[in-house]
């Protein structure tokens, strides 16, 4: 078990003081240090420096998307050089991760040949835990290098292996725009999860042109239903936004900032061309489309959602398209929505009928208005069942049926709720798309 660092434990102490008694001043610092003390370690690093394992909780393994959510709130201290240090170890891993399977999803901490499913098709490498193709995993290390440097200053993780990286992830997503050409399959033929395999010999349902950048699973880890993950291809473009400045301010590579801006720019164009369709007469974004005319209306509680882009840079909060795609994720007419005795807020094909999740509910405190977030926090600290940790779900009318009793990401987003209300949050640190995106009139697409 790692020791605190005074400046995290100062941090916990006056966050806890700042809410002024209560449930969530009881457990805002216990979940501050919950991924610190107990799901950190060092790996063995390479040439570029020490390296730090990040596991996601109760599963053994590295989510490139759990790790950077789950070590977010220690930017907020990330000037102590123990913070930093460890924060730029965690980058070094991820952009590793990347070099060694830019399609894998979760790794061991190692090569230890540890397999989520051994029977998955093709045969996952020794240092892969899980070869889930996620589009928002590779937004992840992009996005944690990209807030390191805002945070601290420091370069000194953006080496010539972050390059190599980016480079990678850039190539890929641009090859993924055109996914009938593409490498990739995905199919788990037998177990109790054999439903994750992908269609068409794990190819993936077909897909048109759309200029937006194709995904066979969701950050639920659960496959998509139409290729092009909305809300994934929205964190995808501010990510790209991100790398090229540090393209063009750090790695000296002009031609790929400007392949970046490129990329960003015909993915914004995908989304407001076929993502955009109506509810009740209001123009709204869906979930999922395929580019030939089907669309997925729903919003998942896994981030990156349609409820988070704000948190994801996209737009802004007062975004006409947001506001109304808000409204639509935060009701009934989501299949994903339910409303209980304890709480109301978005879940997941993932989880459950009737259980909701904490990611969600922090989300919609994040990205609400005034006094939004203050009632979001008070509603996760009072559904913990006693346990003092978020959970990945909750059911909405008992709140002691949980899943995942240890889940470092909801954790995380509950002190990123906290961090925000006490004036200390770290969503500035973080990639913005620099201009407002119109929202685009009309519908595109029919609903399937």
């Amino acid at each position: 078990m790692w020791a605190v660092p005074e400046s995290l434990s100062t941090l916990g102490r006056r966050l806890a003081g700042e809410l002024r008694g209560g449930p969530a001043a009881d457990i805002v610092e216990r979940c501050l240090t919950n991924t610190w003390t107990t799901s950190m370690s060092w790996g063995t690093g390479s040439a570029y420096g020490p390296e730090v394992f990040v596991k996601t909780g109760d599963i053994p393994a590295m989510w490139l998307r759990d790790s950077t959510a789950q070590v977010r709130p220690y930017l907020a201290v990330a000037t102590d050089p123990e913070v930093g240090d460890v924060l730029t170890a965690v980058s070094r891993r991820q952009i590793r991760c990347v070099l060694l399977d830019p399609y894998a999803n979760a790794f061991n901490d190692g090569p230890t040949g540890a397999h989520g499913e051994p029977g998955d098709e093709p045969t996952p490498g020794d240092w892969i835990w899980e070869r889930k193709y996620e589009l928002d995993s590779l937004c992840a290390p992009l996005q944690l290098a990209y807030a390191i440097r805002r945070a601290t200053g420091r370069e000194d993780h953006l080496d010539e292996a972050f390059h190599r990286a980016a480079r990678t992830i850039v190539r890929l997503w641009r090859a993924e725009q055109s996914h009938t050409r593409s490498p990739y399959r995905f199919v788990r033929p037998s177990g109790p999860f054999a439903g994750d395999s992908l269609p068409l010999n794990g190819h993936g349902a077909k897909v048109g042109w759309t200029g937006m950048t194709w995904s066979g699973f969701r950050p639920s880890d659960d496959a998509c239903a139409h290729g092009y993950l909305v809300p994934a291809n929205a964190l995808a473009s501010a990510s790209l936004h991100g790398l090229a400045e540090l393209a063009a301010a750090v790695l000296d590579d002009t031609e790929l900032a400007h392949e970046s801006w490129r990329l960003a720019d015909e993915i914004d164009a995908g989304i407001l061309a076929h993502a955009v369709t109506e509810v009740d007469g209001t123009s709204v974004l869906a979930y999922e489309v395929d580019g030939l005319g089907a669309a997925l209306l729903c919003d998942d509680a896994n981030l990156p959602s349609l409820l988070s882009l704000p948190l994801s840079g996209w737009c802004a909060p007062e975004d006409p398209l947001y506001r109304a795609t808000r409204r639509f994720a935060l009701s009934e007419a989501n299949p994903s929505y339910f409303s209980g005795s304890y709480a109301a807020g978005i879940g997941s094909t993932h989880t459950p009928d009737r259980h909701i999740w904490p990611l969600a509910i922090a989300a919609a405190g994040l990205t609400g208005e005034v006094g939004e977030g203050a009632r979001a926090l008070e509603i996760l600290a009072a559904t913990t069942a006693g346990t003092g940790l978020m959970h990945e779900s909750f059911h909405v009318d008992a709140p002691g049926r949980f899943t995942r009793e240890w889940f470092g990401w909801a954790n995380a987003m509950f002190c990123e709720l906290a961090l925000e209300l006490c004036g200390d949050g770290v969503r500035q640190l973080f990639p913005v798309h620099p201009r407002a995106l119109p929202a685009a009139p009309g519908a595109g697409g029919g609903v399937s």
